[in-house]
């Protein structure tokens, strides 16, 4: 089939990059998005989303015309899917931005067209959930338009790298379907494309972030035990991945973003009868920022009117993201208990936290501090010089959750410094 204009429903952390993408590569996209601010932003070639390169691609797809935007899907060649699928309280899958984006595709779907979701979702959404609603054409799927699943696999920071060299897997309902998606993908896809059918595909994608986080929960809870029986976890950690056949991750505040924190998930719902160790591992990362507030107090006994300040708020280094960041669980413990608290994000400085205090710059954060709690590994916050931050903060009380400082250097400058996970409470 020939694909000359896609309509990409969803213009986020995914939707946004894949658009541009294929702009980039000569195709012509419509993106939507349901938020006006986010529509109207674009048009005046404002992108709201801080990765590395994307503004540049934005804006210049943007200024030839080959991406527009607009509030509504239109008529065109197919549809990509790619809104959020946050969970419930009870942690099962809110698919309420996977039922609307598809029902809005309904009015301008034609024969011939193809549709894939690209957002992580549950087993069987493509076949259970999208395929019904797009069905209400009267079309039936794979006969009169295609239908597939193809999930986005990319690292935040080096998203449009990524989208390029990654695999790609596509899953289709039948085989035309997935055949379809991989002739579109290869339009900027240099990965390998793998083919196979809906509800692997979208197994895969789940599958992929519940190894990881499996793994997470593991050296999160060495970094517990560590704590308890006097030992340094980074130094354990370092020794034990000299064996060939052993890689333990690196403990820290918990796990965050939208894939590793929420996709495990998907999978226990699916099946809670036969899911207990994933459902472990959630529970074990969950309770992570308990922990580092837990570790916080040693330093500080009653934290009722102390100042703390917190140094990162994103789920991961370097990037403006903050979706079911651990650090922000952190904080609002730290509220709870009584603790003055200022928070510095260098990617978001204008975000808001109730109770807290959002400083404009490192300086304004720590410039009254008792303690510094650093929960990120931003490489600006990993190059700070101890020595030059003593002038700006009366804080000699440190927490390093994510091994980003040298002990004895701070320890030289005058902190008192604790790495989550060291039972030692000494430099090394």
């Amino acid at each position: 089939m020939e694909i000359n204009h896609i309509c990409v429903i969803g213009l986020g952390y995914i939707g946004l990059p894949t658009a541009s993408m294929f702009a980039k590569n000569g195709v012509r996209v419509t993106g939507v998005d349901s938020n006006p601010r986010v529509v109207e932003s674009l048009r005046q070639g404002r992108v709201h989303i801080h990765e590395p390169g994307l503004t540049d691609v934005v804006t210049s797809v943007l200024r030839d015309g080959t991406l527009t935007v607009a509030s509504a899907p239109v008529e065109a060649d197919a549809f990509i899917i790619a809104v959020p699928t946050p969970f419930h309280e009870d942690k099962t899958a809110d698919l309420s931005h996977v039922r609307s984006a598809a029902a809005s595709i309904v009015p301008v779907l034609r024969r011939g067209n193809l549709v894939v979701l690209e957002s992580t979702s549950p087993p069987l959404t493509t076949q259970s959930v999208v395929k019904p609603i797009l069905e209400r054409t009267g079309f039936k799927a794979g006969e009169d338009f295609l239908l597939a699943y193809s999930p986005e696999r990319v690292l935040p920071g080096q998203i449009l790298k990524e989208l390029v060299e990654n695999a790609r897997v596509i899953g289709g309902i039948n085989a035309a379907s997935a055949q379809a998606g991989k002739a579109m993908y290869l339009k900027f896809v240099r990965g390998e494309v793998v083919l196979t059918d809906a509800a692997t595909s979208e197994m895969v994608k789940l599958m992929e972030n519940t190894y990881r986080d499996v793994n997470i929960a593991i050296a999160n809870e060495f970094s517990r035990l560590a704590e308890r029986l006097g030992v340094d976890i980074w130094e354990a950690i370092s020794i034990a991945n000299r064996h060939p056949r052993v890689r333990i991750l690196n403990p820290g505040p918990g796990v965050g973003g939208h894939c590793i924190s929420v996709d495990p998930w998907f999978l226990v719902e699916s099946a809670p009868d036969i899911t207990h160790l994933i459902r472990t591992a959630r529970e074990v990362n969950d309770s992570q920022p308990g922990f580092v507030f837990a570790s916080l107090k040693k330093l500080l006994p009653n934290l009722q009117g102390r100042r703390v300040a917190a140094l990162g708020l994103a789920y991961k280094p370097d990037v403006d993201d903050l979706r079911e960041s651990p650090s922000l669980e952190v904080v609002r413990q730290l509220v709870s208990s009584g603790a003055v608290v200022s928070a510095w994000e260098p990617f978001k400085p204008d975000f808001v936290i109730p109770g807290v205090k959002m400083a404009g710059s490192l300086e304004e954060c720590i410039q009254d501090a008792e303690v510094l709690l650093l929960l990120v590994n931003h490489s600006q916050l990993k190059a700070l010089d101890p020595a030059a931050l003593a002038a700006l903060t009366p804080a000699r009380l440190v927490l390093d959750t994510v091994n980003a400082w040298p002990a004895q250097v701070w320890w030289d400058a005058g902190f008192t410094l604790k790495k989550l996970g060291n039972g030692k409470n000494s430099p090394r």
